[in-house]
Parts: C-alpha cells; sequence; structure tokens
C-alpha cells in the first residue's frame, strides 16, 4: 500500500505556461494555493502584457498534459520564473511530469536543473 505523506501547503507549487504580446512563452511556477498576478508575470518577463496558455495547446508546446506540467523537461526551453516565497522553504513539492506524481527539492537543486528566476508573481 502506497504511503499518504502529509505536506505543508506552501511547499507545494504548480507550473503554469503562458505566452506574451511577443508570442515568446513563459513557464511560471508557483504555490498551489495562489494565482498568478498576470501584471506581475508580465514585468518579470519584460512584456506589455500576458496571457495563459490555452489547455489544448500545452502537450504539442511542452510535452506534458493538463494537471501534469512540470517546469522540468519541457520539449523546449521557455524563461522560467519561480515565486519568491520558494526561498523561504527547505524544499519545494512541483510536477513530476505526470499526473498524480510530484518530486521535492529545494530551490538550489531546481536551479541546477534549470534557469529560474526568483519574483513576486501573486
Amino acid at each position: 500500500m502506497a504511503e499518504i505523506l502529509k505536506i505543508d501547503e506552501f511547499k507545494i507549487y504548480k507550473t503554469l505556461v503562458t505566452v506574451g504580446n511577443s508570442k515568446q512563452h513563459y513557464v511560471f511556477v508557483i504555490p498551489s494555493g495562489f494565482e498568478l498576478d498576470l501584471k506581475k508575470a508580465a514585468k518579470a518577463a519584460g512584456e506589455k502584457n500576458i496571457a495563459m496558455v490555452k489547455s489544448k495547446e500545452l502537450l504539442e508546446l511542452t510535452s506534458y498534459v493538463h494537471g501534469g506540467c512540470s517546469p522540468i523537461g519541457m520539449k523546449k526551453y521557455f524563461p522560467t520564473f519561480i515565486e519568491e516565497l520558494a526561498k523561504e522553504q527547505d524544499s519545494i513539492v512541483i510536477s513530476a511530469g505526470k499526473i498524480g506524481h510530484q518530486v521535492e527539492l529545494s530551490l538550489a537543486d531546481l536551479q541546477k536543473v534549470i534557469q529560474i528566476e526568483t519574483k513576486d508573481l501573486c
């Protein structure tokens, strides 16, 4: 039987894929209980406006389905930003690329795998 672990809700992060006015795509990683502030996201990316990518476009763009999107291992690298609150955690939990699968790692370890900037996003 699988072991059920209780994890602090502020450690669980979701991955959101967006597109700017320039048609450039961006990835934002934020705590699961928060909403991405699109104005702050646009500012972080240096765009005038930013919008969420449509769910039906996600698989072709990233190789992940909605609900299983990970900032690691996308089909192509996109500029990636993480909510600065992650700096306050010893570790965070992100999707492992499949619905129902997660990986826990420190922000420093995540930054060893992909280029990521911390910003105020929520």
